[in-house]
């Protein structure tokens, strides 16, 4: 079979090697799964660079999440049966051709879904799902504002606040992007700049705004911070500038603002089984429903991994970036 493998960490284009591995051959409890799709998180970029908080040990297989068939049935095993489509388990590096899990581990795709977006579950839509439910109680009718909102994360913030009544100001680095969120329930959509707080001033007029979602850093979370009015957080759950979040003396000190921190990681870690078995199972139901979505801006063999890790790291992206290790994925 074929992988996509990291000897060291560095520039993420250059540094991952498509290689010959022998075929992968379940023992007592496990199946093999052959990768269907796999989706180029920000952090499986973070990874590769060696700048996010997992580090694997080297060499390593990219890749966290994706879906994918069950191939064959190591002894005991009788579920999931060969044939069925199942996600992959998280952060078991999932660009190459087969994986090997345990069985107890999977959990079934719904049958009749997109592949794709099923593909795209288990990392962005719990993120955006926790980040409205944890930090402010939103009711319907008020207001959330968010940075990066044409990322797939941003994408899944929209529409899920749309679904609870709540309104979403959503902040893009470059316009025309307007008619597309705002078909997917964004209140409004404005372009990032220094007078960002005044412009968003004007669209809440007196009504509270508690809640803004960063995944910047760096002066962008500090536009966010200034745009809160009394008592907001400010929730960081990514680093695209590169730079250390900040939030203005004015914020924190007049207006109480306070910054928190979201790592999906450490949720799936300490949250209890039947919590994370019920955030899940409800995403999965949203998106087999059609209510959640997110745009797909290609699909490349894992042969072209490099020019896949490219173009996901690339401005003007229109969606996520997939990978397909063993070609077009059927429905």
């Amino acid at each position: 079979m074929k992988a996509a493998q990291y000897s060291e960490r560095g520039h993420p284009p250059d540094i991952i090697n498509v290689i010959e591995l022998d075929a992968q051959e379940p023992a007592a409890g496990e199946v093999v799964i052959n990768v269907e799709a796999s989706p180029i998180n920000p952090s499986d970029v973070l990874t590769l660079t060696g700048d996010y908080a997992i580090r694997p040990k080297l060499p390593a297989f990219g890749g966290a999440e994706g879906v994918g068939r069950v191939a064959s049935l190591g002894d005991g095993v009788s579920e999931p049966e060969v044939g069925a489509r199942v996600f992959l388990p998280v952060g078991i590096g999932t660009w190459r051709q087969q994986v090997v899990a345990k069985a107890d581990d999977l959990v079934p795709v719904p049958a009749g879904t997109d592949p794709l977006q099923m593909a795209m579950l288990t990392v962005n839509p719990p993120t955006a799902y926790l980040m409205l439910r944890d930090y402010v109680r939103l009711n319907p009718g008020d207001w959330v504002i968010q940075n990066a909102a044409n990322s797939a994360v941003g994408r899944y913030v929209i529409q899920l606040a749309a679904a609870q009544g709540a309104k979403s100001i959503n902040v893009v680095r470059r316009e025309g992007l307007a008619d597309e969120l705002t078909a997917l329930g964004a209140e409004a959509v404005v372009v990032d700049g220094d007078d960002l707080a005044r412009r968003v001033k004007q669209i809440v007029g007196d009504d509270p705004l508690k809640l803004a979602l960063d995944a910047v850093g760096g002066e962008a979370t500090l536009r966010l911070g200034d745009s809160l009015t009394s008592g907001g957080v400010v929730v960081n759950y990514g680093l695209l500038s590169g730079e250390a979040c900040r939030l203005s003396s004015a914020a924190t000190i007049f207006h109480d603002v306070s910054l928190r921190g979201f790592w999906l990681a450490r949720w799936f870690r300490e949250a209890p089984i039947g919590e994370r078995m019920a955030v899940m199972t409800e995403m999965a139901g949203r998106v087999a429903a059609g209510d959640l979505t997110a745009a797909v801006d290609g699909c490349y063999p894992l042969e072209e991994i490099s020019e896949a890790l490219a173009r996901a790291m690339a401005d003007g992206r229109d969606g996520k970036v997939l990978v397909t290790p063993n070609g077009p994925v059927a429905a």
